[in-house]
């Protein structure tokens, strides 16, 4: 089975940087799709960036030019770079993963980390 763990949240003040990863294990990394959404309380999970199997990305209006998402050489990471960050960013990040390509639809995504809390103050 696939398992996804998030890290790397946690508390910055408006204008700073985090860089969140997921750690991934279970499957054949290659052939996968991912994502990372967030959700902030009392809001729908939204898509923040994804990339796809061919390692192509895709932002959201909100995270473009300041949030980066990348995998490492081996493939079992997903990273997010998050630079300037501001208050309206505070949210759960997710990452999600899937072997169809899911786009910001994220009912297409099986796979879940457990969420890591940002906060930007």
């Amino acid at each position: 089975d696939v398992q996804l763990v998030e890290s790397g949240g946690g508390s910055v003040q408006a204008g700073g940087s985090l860089r969140l990863s997921c750690t991934a294990s279970g499957y054949a990394y290659a052939a996968y799709d991912f994502a990372w959404f967030h959700q902030a309380p009392g809001k729908e999970r939204g898509g923040v960036a994804v990339l796809d199997s061919d390692n192509k990305p895709m932002y959201a209006d909100f995270s473009k030019g300041r949030f980066t998402i990348s995998k490492d050489k081996a493939g079992d990471t997903l990273y997010l770079q998050m630079n300037n960050l501001q208050p309206e960013d505070s949210a759960v990040y997710y990452c999600a993963a899937d072997k169809s390509y899911g786009g910001w639809q994220k009912g297409i995504y099986r796979y879940w980390g457990q969420g890591t809390q940002v906060t930007v103050s």
